[in-house]
């Protein structure tokens, strides 16, 4: 769940935009128009201070703020501060931060907002899922950690499976090939959100390990991402 030794490419072609950079937050932005609805991507981690490039200048993260700008959408990156497993307070204030920098710009629509968790961030949806806002219209998860894991805090505000019963639709990827630890959490979080009757999509990568989607250049990669970026864009027409 930490950095990558080597940054790979997003699994997906896409036409690169240069992102405008706001402090930690990076904005991809689609053809001036009227305010879109934005996607805020969440890296996972812990990844340690000073390790470089950042999370937002990986290949992967990049080609997801490029996406969404190629959709009509508004992209957003944000580099947090999970530099170690005691900083997820920090870092979810940094999440919260991002995603109000972006309901305030001027073209961004506020009240069509979805938050995208990978990883070990997906911990600190919890916050997300425990009380939407009405304009959140979407969390979405991809290979997400989802409840307590070895060495990590077992501070309940950061147990995404005690929250999986939930208002918001949730988007969760899931691969096939994951760490069973981290496999157990997310089964739990579904058991959990079915019976909570939250709105579920999963899209499920069979033959996909963690970070499938810059480690793994495959159609059924490529699939996936398509299928759950869809599935987001549902959402935020909504």
């Amino acid at each position: 769940m930490a950095a990558p030794d080597f940054p790979q490419p997003f699994v997906l072609s896409v036409p690169p935009v240069e992102p405008e950079r706001r402090g930690r937050v990076d904005l991809y932005l689609p053809a001036p128009s009227q305010p879109r609805p934005a996607i805020v991507f969440v890296h996972g981690g812990p990844v340690p201070a000073g390790v470089t490039p950042t999370p937002r200048e990986w290949p992967v993260f990049r080609g997801y703020g490029s996406l969404a700008a190629s959709r009509g959408l508004v992209g957003v990156t944000v580099d947090h501060r999970l530099h170690d497993p005691g900083a997820f307070p920090a870092a979810a204030d940094d999440v919260a931060a991002a995603v109000e920098l972006a309901r305030a710009d001027p073209r961004v629509d506020p009240d069509r907002v979805a938050v995208w968790f990978f990883s070990g961030g997906g911990l600190l949806s919890a916050d997300w899922l425990r009380a939407p806002a009405p304009w959140l219209r979407c969390v979405a998860l991809t290979y997400p950690l989802l409840a307590d894991f070895p060495g990590f805090p077992t501070d309940s505000r950061f147990r995404p499976v005690e929250a999986a019963a939930t208002t918001v639709p949730v988007v969760l990827t899931r691969v096939g090939l994951e760490n069973p630890a981290i496999a157990a959490t997310v089964e739990a979080f579904v058991e959990a959100a079915r019976a909570g009757d939250t709105p579920l999509t999963v899209v499920d990568v069979p033959h996909g390990h963690h970070s499938f989607d810059m480690l793994e250049d495959t159609d059924e990669s490529r699939h996936a991402v398509e299928q759950a970026f869809a599935a987001v864009e549902t959402h935020l027409a909504c």
